[in-house]
Protein backbone atom coordinates (compact mmCIF):
# COMPACT_ATOMS: atom_id res chain seq x y z
CA UNK A 1 0.00 0.00 0.00
CA UNK A 2 1.53 3.74 -0.62
CA UNK A 3 1.70 5.45 2.57
CA UNK A 4 1.77 8.69 0.31
CA UNK A 5 -2.00 9.28 -1.18
CA UNK A 6 -0.47 11.37 -4.14
CA UNK A 7 1.28 8.07 -5.39
CA UNK A 8 -2.35 5.96 -5.16
CA UNK A 9 -3.01 5.83 -8.92
CA UNK A 10 -5.99 7.81 -8.85
CA UNK A 11 -4.25 10.81 -7.79
CA UNK A 12 -1.73 10.19 -10.41
CA UNK A 13 -3.86 9.82 -13.18
CA UNK A 14 -5.20 13.00 -12.39
CA UNK A 15 -3.23 15.02 -10.94
CA UNK A 16 -5.20 15.63 -7.15
CA UNK A 17 -3.96 15.29 -3.62
CA UNK A 18 -6.50 12.67 -2.31
CA UNK A 19 -7.84 9.37 -3.84
CA UNK A 20 -11.40 10.29 -3.52
CA UNK A 21 -14.02 10.73 -6.49
CA UNK A 22 -16.78 12.80 -5.18
CA UNK A 23 -19.14 10.58 -6.43
CA UNK A 24 -22.53 11.55 -9.18
CA UNK A 25 -25.86 11.34 -7.44
CA UNK A 26 -29.00 11.92 -9.50
CA UNK A 27 -30.38 15.02 -8.37
CA UNK A 28 -27.78 15.82 -5.98
CA UNK A 29 -24.60 16.56 -7.54
CA UNK A 30 -24.35 20.02 -8.40
CA UNK A 31 -21.42 23.00 -10.04
CA UNK A 32 -20.61 23.81 -6.39
CA UNK A 33 -20.22 20.62 -5.18
CA UNK A 34 -17.48 19.93 -7.66
CA UNK A 35 -15.77 23.38 -7.10
CA UNK A 36 -15.84 23.13 -3.44
CA UNK A 37 -14.05 19.54 -4.08
CA UNK A 38 -11.12 20.90 -6.31
CA UNK A 39 -10.66 23.36 -3.77
CA UNK A 40 -10.72 20.37 -1.12
CA UNK A 41 -7.81 18.80 -3.36
CA UNK A 42 -10.40 15.95 -4.61
CA UNK A 43 -12.47 15.37 -7.65
CA UNK A 44 -16.26 15.04 -8.21
CA UNK A 45 -18.56 13.97 -11.02
CA UNK A 46 -21.90 15.22 -11.97
CA UNK A 47 -24.20 12.91 -14.40
CA UNK A 48 -25.44 15.06 -17.49
CA UNK A 49 -29.15 13.89 -16.14
CA UNK A 50 -28.83 16.37 -14.01
CA UNK A 51 -29.25 18.96 -16.51
CA UNK A 52 -33.19 19.00 -18.73
CA UNK A 53 -30.48 20.35 -21.96
CA UNK A 54 -27.36 19.74 -23.50
CA UNK A 55 -27.19 23.60 -23.04
CA UNK A 56 -27.24 23.63 -19.48
CA UNK A 57 -25.06 21.03 -19.41
CA UNK A 58 -22.43 22.81 -21.63
CA UNK A 59 -23.10 26.04 -19.55
CA UNK A 60 -22.38 23.93 -16.49
CA UNK A 61 -18.91 22.74 -17.68
CA UNK A 62 -17.94 26.55 -18.74
CA UNK A 63 -18.86 28.31 -15.45
CA UNK A 64 -16.56 25.33 -13.45
CA UNK A 65 -13.83 25.41 -15.97
CA UNK A 66 -13.86 29.84 -15.34
CA UNK A 67 -14.43 29.31 -11.46
CA UNK A 68 -11.46 26.36 -10.57
CA UNK A 69 -8.91 24.95 -11.78
CA UNK A 70 -8.41 20.99 -11.46
CA UNK A 71 -10.43 17.66 -12.86
CA UNK A 72 -13.75 17.02 -12.78
CA UNK A 73 -15.99 14.29 -14.65
CA UNK A 74 -19.35 13.68 -16.30
CA UNK A 75 -21.29 10.30 -15.91
CA UNK A 76 -23.43 9.64 -19.12
CA UNK A 77 -26.01 6.73 -18.99
CA UNK A 78 -24.36 5.04 -22.30
CA UNK A 79 -28.05 2.93 -22.78
CA UNK A 80 -30.94 3.50 -24.86
CA UNK A 81 -33.08 5.02 -22.17
CA UNK A 82 -30.96 8.15 -22.04
CA UNK A 83 -32.34 9.98 -25.56
CA UNK A 84 -29.71 12.83 -24.65
CA UNK A 85 -26.67 10.45 -24.62
CA UNK A 86 -25.01 11.65 -28.30
CA UNK A 87 -25.45 15.04 -27.67
CA UNK A 88 -24.18 14.69 -24.06
CA UNK A 89 -21.22 12.83 -25.29
CA UNK A 90 -20.19 15.61 -27.56
CA UNK A 91 -20.47 18.12 -25.67
CA UNK A 92 -18.16 16.45 -23.09
CA UNK A 93 -15.64 16.32 -25.30
CA UNK A 94 -16.10 19.42 -27.61
CA UNK A 95 -15.75 20.97 -23.92
CA UNK A 96 -13.12 18.98 -22.85
CA UNK A 97 -13.44 17.63 -19.16
CA UNK A 98 -11.17 15.64 -17.93
CA UNK A 99 -12.65 12.13 -16.98
CA UNK A 100 -16.28 10.44 -18.08
CA UNK A 101 -17.93 7.83 -15.86
CA UNK A 102 -20.22 5.51 -17.96
CA UNK A 103 -23.06 3.57 -16.52
CA UNK A 104 -25.73 1.29 -17.90
CA UNK A 105 -24.54 0.25 -21.26
CA UNK A 106 -21.86 -0.24 -23.45
CA UNK A 107 -19.08 2.20 -23.26
CA UNK A 108 -17.50 1.45 -26.56
CA UNK A 109 -18.62 4.46 -28.87
CA UNK A 110 -18.08 6.68 -25.48
CA UNK A 111 -14.24 5.49 -25.39
CA UNK A 112 -13.70 5.88 -28.87
CA UNK A 113 -14.70 9.48 -29.06
CA UNK A 114 -13.60 10.50 -25.69
CA UNK A 115 -9.99 9.15 -26.91
CA UNK A 116 -9.62 11.72 -30.12
CA UNK A 117 -9.80 14.55 -26.87
CA UNK A 118 -7.74 12.67 -24.18
CA UNK A 119 -10.11 12.64 -22.11
CA UNK A 120 -10.20 9.47 -19.43
CA UNK A 121 -13.31 7.04 -19.82
CA UNK A 122 -13.98 5.19 -15.66
CA UNK A 123 -16.87 2.42 -16.50
CA UNK A 124 -18.92 1.19 -13.72
CA UNK A 125 -18.87 -2.38 -13.49
CA UNK A 126 -19.98 -4.99 -10.74
CA UNK A 127 -18.22 -8.06 -11.85
CA UNK A 128 -15.06 -9.43 -13.88
CA UNK A 129 -17.03 -10.75 -16.88
CA UNK A 130 -17.82 -6.72 -17.57
CA UNK A 131 -14.46 -5.18 -16.38
CA UNK A 132 -12.70 -7.61 -18.89
CA UNK A 133 -14.96 -5.93 -21.80
CA UNK A 134 -14.53 -2.58 -21.05
CA UNK A 135 -10.49 -2.88 -20.53
CA UNK A 136 -10.22 -4.42 -23.77
CA UNK A 137 -12.61 -1.53 -25.39
CA UNK A 138 -9.99 1.00 -24.01
CA UNK A 139 -11.36 1.88 -20.61
CA UNK A 140 -8.32 4.05 -18.61
CA UNK A 141 -9.77 2.36 -15.14
CA UNK A 142 -13.21 0.24 -13.80
CA UNK A 143 -15.75 1.66 -10.97
CA UNK A 144 -15.95 -1.30 -8.91
CA UNK A 145 -19.64 -1.01 -7.56
CA UNK A 146 -19.86 -3.31 -4.67
CA UNK A 147 -22.80 -4.23 -2.41
CA UNK A 148 -22.45 -1.62 -0.39
CA UNK A 149 -22.82 1.05 -2.75
CA UNK A 150 -25.95 3.72 -2.44
CA UNK A 151 -28.12 3.56 -5.30
CA UNK A 152 -27.90 1.03 -7.68
CA UNK A 153 -25.45 -0.68 -5.97
CA UNK A 154 -23.82 -4.18 -6.92
CA UNK A 155 -24.08 -8.27 -5.79
CA UNK A 156 -20.50 -8.77 -4.44
CA UNK A 157 -18.67 -7.50 -0.99
CA UNK A 158 -15.53 -5.09 -2.11
CA UNK A 159 -13.75 -7.82 0.18
CA UNK A 160 -14.30 -10.33 -2.89
CA UNK A 161 -14.79 -7.84 -5.38
CA UNK A 162 -11.66 -5.83 -5.64
CA UNK A 163 -9.03 -8.37 -5.35
CA UNK A 164 -10.50 -10.29 -8.39
CA UNK A 165 -10.39 -6.83 -10.59
CA UNK A 166 -6.85 -6.97 -9.82
CA UNK A 167 -5.78 -9.73 -10.37
CA UNK A 168 -7.90 -9.99 -13.80
CA UNK A 169 -7.77 -6.54 -15.26
CA UNK A 170 -4.45 -4.24 -15.75
CA UNK A 171 -6.40 -0.81 -15.51
CA UNK A 172 -6.74 0.44 -12.45
CA UNK A 173 -9.68 -0.23 -9.87
CA UNK A 174 -11.52 2.32 -8.44
CA UNK A 175 -14.23 0.95 -5.57
CA UNK A 176 -17.32 2.39 -5.20
CA UNK A 177 -19.51 1.88 -1.80
CA UNK A 178 -18.32 1.24 1.65
CA UNK A 179 -16.64 4.16 2.48
CA UNK A 180 -17.92 6.49 4.87
CA UNK A 181 -14.93 7.53 6.53
CA UNK A 182 -11.02 8.10 6.10
CA UNK A 183 -10.33 5.05 8.27
CA UNK A 184 -12.81 2.96 5.58
CA UNK A 185 -10.97 4.28 3.11
CA UNK A 186 -7.92 3.40 3.95
CA UNK A 187 -8.87 0.14 4.34
CA UNK A 188 -10.20 -0.18 0.61
CA UNK A 189 -6.66 0.84 -0.40
CA UNK A 190 -5.37 -1.88 1.66
CA UNK A 191 -7.49 -4.01 -0.47
CA UNK A 192 -5.76 -3.34 -3.49
CA UNK A 193 -8.40 -0.39 -4.56
CA UNK A 194 -6.87 2.68 -6.46
CA UNK A 195 -8.97 5.04 -5.61
CA UNK A 196 -12.42 5.44 -4.24
CA UNK A 197 -15.65 6.46 -5.73
CA UNK A 198 -17.96 8.48 -2.27
CA UNK A 199 -20.99 9.83 -2.42
CA UNK A 200 -23.86 9.32 0.32
CA UNK A 201 -21.48 11.42 2.88
CA UNK A 202 -21.58 14.31 0.60
CA UNK A 203 -25.64 14.24 0.85
CA UNK A 204 -25.77 16.19 3.87
CA UNK A 205 -23.10 18.90 2.88
CA UNK A 206 -24.21 22.68 2.42
CA UNK A 207 -23.20 23.01 -1.20
CA UNK A 208 -26.01 20.42 -1.69
CA UNK A 209 -28.85 22.07 -3.30
CA UNK A 210 -31.07 19.63 -2.07
CA UNK A 211 -34.25 20.10 0.94
CA UNK A 212 -32.73 20.22 4.82
CA UNK A 213 -35.34 17.79 5.15
CA UNK A 214 -33.28 15.18 2.79
CA UNK A 215 -29.83 16.31 4.21
CA UNK A 216 -30.47 15.83 7.96
CA UNK A 217 -32.40 12.22 6.97
CA UNK A 218 -28.98 11.48 6.18
CA UNK A 219 -27.88 12.52 10.06
CA UNK A 220 -31.14 10.83 11.45
CA UNK A 221 -30.92 7.75 9.94
CA UNK A 222 -27.98 5.46 9.70
CA UNK A 223 -27.20 1.94 7.78
CA UNK A 224 -29.54 -0.20 9.55
CA UNK A 225 -32.05 2.44 7.92
CA UNK A 226 -31.03 1.61 4.43
CA UNK A 227 -33.08 -1.11 2.18
CA UNK A 228 -33.26 -2.09 -1.00
CA UNK A 229 -36.62 -1.59 -3.34
CA UNK A 230 -37.49 -2.19 -6.68
CA UNK A 231 -40.33 -0.05 -6.85
CA UNK A 232 -38.33 2.88 -7.67
CA UNK A 233 -36.79 1.95 -10.93
CA UNK A 234 -37.67 -1.70 -11.35
CA UNK A 235 -34.08 -2.54 -10.60
CA UNK A 236 -33.21 -2.80 -6.96
CA UNK A 237 -31.62 0.78 -5.76
CA UNK A 238 -31.06 1.26 -1.84
CA UNK A 239 -33.25 3.92 0.02
CA UNK A 240 -33.42 5.27 3.35
CA UNK A 241 -36.67 3.48 5.18
CA UNK A 242 -38.67 6.35 5.79
CA UNK A 243 -42.52 5.70 7.15
CA UNK A 244 -43.67 6.00 3.85
CA UNK A 245 -41.08 3.27 2.28
CA UNK A 246 -42.00 1.23 5.29
CA UNK A 247 -45.68 2.07 3.91
CA UNK A 248 -45.43 1.23 0.11
CA UNK A 249 -43.37 -1.62 1.04
CA UNK A 250 -39.91 -1.96 -1.37
CA UNK A 251 -41.61 -4.91 -3.27
CA UNK A 252 -43.14 -4.67 -6.71
CA UNK A 253 -46.68 -6.39 -6.15
CA UNK A 254 -47.81 -9.04 -8.74
CA UNK A 255 -49.48 -6.73 -11.12
CA UNK A 256 -46.00 -4.52 -11.27
CA UNK A 257 -44.25 -8.13 -11.31
CA UNK A 258 -46.49 -9.57 -14.36
CA UNK A 259 -45.94 -6.51 -16.59
CA UNK A 260 -41.91 -6.13 -15.56
CA UNK A 261 -41.98 -10.07 -17.19
CA UNK A 262 -44.52 -9.80 -19.86
CA UNK A 263 -42.71 -9.42 -23.38
CA UNK A 264 -45.32 -7.15 -24.64
CA UNK A 265 -46.09 -4.94 -21.90
CA UNK A 266 -42.42 -5.20 -20.18
CA UNK A 267 -40.59 -2.33 -22.39
CA UNK A 268 -43.74 0.11 -21.80
CA UNK A 269 -43.95 -0.54 -17.97
CA UNK A 270 -40.20 -0.71 -17.75
CA UNK A 271 -40.05 2.87 -18.76
CA UNK A 272 -43.15 3.59 -17.14
CA UNK A 273 -41.55 2.91 -13.45
CA UNK A 274 -38.61 4.26 -13.96
CA UNK A 275 -40.30 7.92 -15.02
CA UNK A 276 -42.59 7.68 -11.88
CA UNK A 277 -39.65 6.78 -9.56
CA UNK A 278 -37.23 9.70 -10.58
CA UNK A 279 -40.60 11.58 -10.27
CA UNK A 280 -40.96 10.80 -6.65
CA UNK A 281 -36.91 11.13 -5.94
CA UNK A 282 -37.36 14.63 -7.49
CA UNK A 283 -39.94 15.70 -5.61
CA UNK A 284 -38.61 14.20 -2.25
CA UNK A 285 -35.15 15.46 -2.65
CA UNK A 286 -36.28 19.27 -3.26
CA UNK A 287 -39.07 19.78 -1.04
CA UNK A 288 -41.31 18.69 1.83
CA UNK A 289 -43.31 15.80 1.22
CA UNK A 290 -45.44 13.07 3.25
CA UNK A 291 -44.07 10.88 0.17
CA UNK A 292 -40.20 10.83 1.19
CA UNK A 293 -38.07 8.44 -0.41
CA UNK A 294 -34.48 9.27 -0.51
CA UNK A 295 -32.10 7.94 -1.87
CA UNK A 296 -28.60 6.72 -0.11
CA UNK A 297 -26.26 3.84 1.20
CA UNK A 298 -25.53 2.66 3.97
CA UNK A 299 -22.16 5.12 5.07
CA UNK A 300 -24.46 7.92 5.92
CA UNK A 301 -24.02 5.87 9.41
CA UNK A 302 -20.80 7.96 9.30
CA UNK A 303 -22.50 11.56 8.79
CA UNK A 304 -22.91 13.89 11.94
CA UNK A 305 -23.94 16.63 10.91
CA UNK A 306 -24.39 19.52 7.83
CA UNK A 307 -21.05 20.55 6.84
CA UNK A 308 -19.43 22.36 4.48
CA UNK A 309 -17.39 19.65 1.80
CA UNK A 310 -13.88 21.04 2.78
CA UNK A 311 -14.41 20.01 6.33
CA UNK A 312 -15.91 16.48 4.65
CA UNK A 313 -12.65 16.19 2.90
CA UNK A 314 -10.26 17.90 5.67
CA UNK A 315 -11.56 14.98 8.31
CA UNK A 316 -11.48 12.36 5.53
CA UNK A 317 -7.78 13.06 5.51
CA UNK A 318 -7.34 13.76 8.72
CA UNK A 319 -8.83 9.71 9.71
CA UNK A 320 -6.79 8.44 6.59
CA UNK A 321 -3.45 9.59 8.30
CA UNK A 322 -4.51 8.16 11.69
Amino acid sequence: MNANPKEIELCRMLGIEFPIIVAPMFLVSNKEMIIESIKSGVTGAIPALNYRTVDELRTVIKEIKCEVKGPFGINLIVNKSNFLYKEQLKVCCEEGVDFIITSLGSPEETIKMAKKFNIKVFCDVVDVKYAKKVEILGADAVIAVNKEAGGHAGPMSYQELIPLLKEECSIPVISAGGVGNGYELKSMIEHGADGVSMGSVFIASNEAEISQDYKQACVDYGKDDIVMTTKLSGTPCTVIKTPYVEKIGTSQNWLERFLNKNKRFKKWFKAFTFFKGMKNLQKAAFSSTYKTVWCAGPSIEHVKSIRPIEEIVKQLRKEYGE
